[in-house]
């Protein structure tokens, strides 16, 4: 597995290999996105959706975040991006329904604030998470209700000045692995631990749910743009990273 957060413009001819995965890195606001564009290429019922949403702001977040989704899709697959269907198990966990193909394209996406995060692999289960890392939260009470003994101790032994990234190392990884999973919450988040410690690889040490996780799944911190904190789960250990700028 690679490691690299190298974050670049990709090439016209972008391929997707079987040994790797691709993360792009979405900006969701700006006035460089054509909405009316986007917007034709939602289902009625994604447009529905984001019609739904109360302020201005999240309507065009959701519709870029949602419409880039299947402009990504379609540039692996070569379709139409109109003609991508889609499906979601048990726990909400999106996925492909249409085409059908011999190795599957996995994806996950996550988007917080102004920034979208999107990972694609074949044939390999994957999860990825995003965090606009504000200030004003309050890491050691609500690291007790959603982190493990484990990593809870490991929060009290970081510096003030460590705590924000240890808090987000924490909550990114432990998101991206329960959707890798696609398990929602029903995985417990205390029943798995992770590595959290600024510079600690990002690693998952140990799972009370399933004590052989560890060698099923590997992890990776990103770095898209200062002020966020992400990282990603991927099925195996067998891969490698490319990361994308996505340029409207």
């Amino acid at each position: 597995m690679t490691t690299g957060n190298d974050w670049r413009v990709p090439p016209s001819d972008l391929a997707l290999m079987e040994d790797v995965v691709h993360v792009w890195s979405v900006p969701l606001a700006g006035p460089d996105y054509d909405m009316q564009g986007l917007q034709s290429l939602l289902e009625p019922d994604e447009l529905a959706r984001a019609q739904r949403f109360y302020f201005a702001r999240d309507r065009h977040h959701w519709t870029v975040a949602r419409a880039v989704l299947r402009l990504l899709l379609a540039r692996y697959l070569e379709l139409d991006p109109r003609r991508l269907r889609f499906s979601s198990n048990a726990y909400g966990k999106p996925a492909l329904a249409f085409p059908t193909l011999t190795l599957p394209l996995y994806f996950n996406i996550s988007h917080s604030h102004d920034l979208a995060l999107y990972a694609f692999a074949y044939a390999r289960e994957l999860g990825v998470d995003v965090e606009y890392m504000r200030s004003d939260i309050e890491y050691m009470s609500l690291a007790r209700h959603s982190f493990s003994a484990y990593e809870n101790q490991v929060l009290h032994t970081l510096s003030s000045a460590d705590l924000p990234q240890g808090f987000f190392n924490c909550w990114t990884r432990k998101e991206a692995y329960i959707k890798a999973r696609g398990m929602g919450l029903s995985l417990p988040l205390d029943q798995f631990d992770v590595s959290l410690a600024p510079g600690e690889p990002a690693a998952l040490l140990a799972s009370r749910e399933d004590p052989l996780a560890p060698q099923r799944w590997s992890f990776q911190s990103l770095d898209p743009t200062p002020g966020y904190a992400a990282a990603l789960a991927v099925a195996g250990h067998d891969w490698q990273l490319s990361c994308w700028r996505y340029e409207p």
